[in-house]
């Protein structure tokens, strides 16, 4: 019984101070995590539209995944309606 507490304890111990040191940086990794989905889409949708995309061949089937996410990044950036008028996500 008594090692079912102490690892209790510890897990308790381990959340506590994950979340001690991983709450100031909270927002800057998601700063960082959403720049980098935008670039991500950037990428993506650039060779939608001709620009020549190194990983283009990988990127490809990932488009069907990314036109649900493509209205929430345009309205981020600003743009009331879609730039690109062939993806109809809008």
């Amino acid at each position: 019984m008594k090692q079912k507490q102490r690892c209790a304890l510890l897990r308790r111990i381990d959340a506590a101070l994950t979340e001690f040191y991983a709450a100031p940086y909270r927002r800057a990794v998601g700063r960082a995590q959403r720049e980098e989905e935008d670039l991500f889409m950037l990428l993506v949708f650039s060779e939608s539209l001709g620009v020549p995309n190194p990983v283009g061949f990988h990127t490809l089937e990932l488009m069907p995944v990314l036109y649900e996410r493509f209205h929430e990044w345009h309205t981020r950036m600003g743009m009331e309606r879609s730039p690109l008028e062939h993806v109809g996500c809008c």
